[in-house]
């Protein structure tokens, strides 16, 4: 089992220059104590859920590029790429740029992108959920060809290619593990089982084993093999007393399944008991987040008394 650490609020690194000394303590922290992974948001305004949408947020892409240069081991990467944000052979320049620059350390998250709201604010196309998927499948291939060959031609329904160089190439070989994030069960998990090198799911136990036996069966349909793909899993994790954790969020308003599919809390055994949980169903890979207003004490505390047990 290995570990990953999402930072997905900014609201608590201070303003200015402060905000890359705070990142700079999680990320290095996490790295001592065995993270495999420090992953941030590929988003423009703050999320539903996280926070409001003007509180910070910086761009993905530069984020992880100044972490390269901050830290030494631990994995770079963006949970998830929105692909309509960007043509997908600028973003195998910029990721075989990264991971050249990092040593060999992306780790290329990716999804079909979602929020409409921030899209329509930047004046970017915001197509149809079909369409969507459609592009996202397309682009792991163009990223692929980008990264594995000479010249990259590719001749798709909304992306072409005409003799696209990619140098230098990225250090990772055959290239750098792609995840792709998403659980829709028709098109995501397909494009998983052709091209990703893992997949990224959300929810409990019960949720995530049910999208795995549909990843398996698209496996078994395109011939590929399920063993080969990691299995990942995100989400947000509250060590302490239970039965104080779930008062705290009912008081706010989070109904009790939402806290089921999305948090993972209780003391450190409870914690563990959780986790074995999800390995025995074969999740192989947790990333999650931890409470912002004192995430180094938690990202350590974890890794301690939780991440140290696997």
């Amino acid at each position: 089992m290995k570990f990953g650490i999402q930072h997905p609020n900014y609201s608590f690194d201070g303003s200015g220059p402060a905000i890359v000394d705070s990142l700079r303590k999680v990320a290095v922290t996490g790295e001592e104590l065995g993270y495999d992974s420090f992953w941030v948001m590929d988003h423009f305004h703050q999320i539903q859920n996280v926070g409001a949408p003007q509180e910070p947020m910086l761009e993905g892409w530069a984020t992880i590029s100044v972490l390269a240069g901050l830290t030494s081991k631990i994995k770079l990467g963006t949970m998830v790429t929105g692909n309509t944000y960007r043509h997908p052979s600028v973003l195998a320049k910029m990721g075989a740029t990264v991971d050249v620059l990092s040593k060999g350390r992306l780790y290329m998250g990716i999804g079909a992108a979602w929020n409409e709201e921030e899209a329509s604010a930047y004046g970017i196309p915001f197509p149809s959920t079909k369409e969507r998927l459609q592009r996202m499948d397309e682009a792991v291939q163009v990223v692929l060809r980008m990264w594995t060959e000479d010249k990259a031609t590719f001749d798709g329904k909304f992306y072409q290619l005409r003799g696209a160089y990619c140098n230098p190439k990225p250090v990772q070989k055959p290239h750098p593990p792609i995840l792709i994030g998403g659980s829709g069960e028709k098109r995501t998990l397909k494009t998983v089982a052709k091209y990703g090198d893992a997949t990224n799911l959300f929810g409990s136990v019960d949720t995530v084993k049910a999208k795995l036996d549909i990843l398996r069966g698209h496996c078994k349909d395109v011939g590929r093999d399920y063993d080969s793909i990691v299995k990942s899993k995100l989400g947000r994790v509250f060590i302490g007393d239970r039965e104080g954790i779930e008062k705290t969020f009912r008081q706010m308003g989070v109904p009790a399944e939402r806290m089921k599919e999305f948090m993972t809390y209780g003391n450190a055994e409870q914690i563990r008991q959780q986790l074995e949980a999800f390995r025995e169903i074969g999740v192989d890979y947790l990333i999650f987040s931890f409470d912002p207003r004192n995430e180094l004490e938690t990202v350590t505390r974890f890794a301690k008394e939780v991440m140290s047990t696997f």
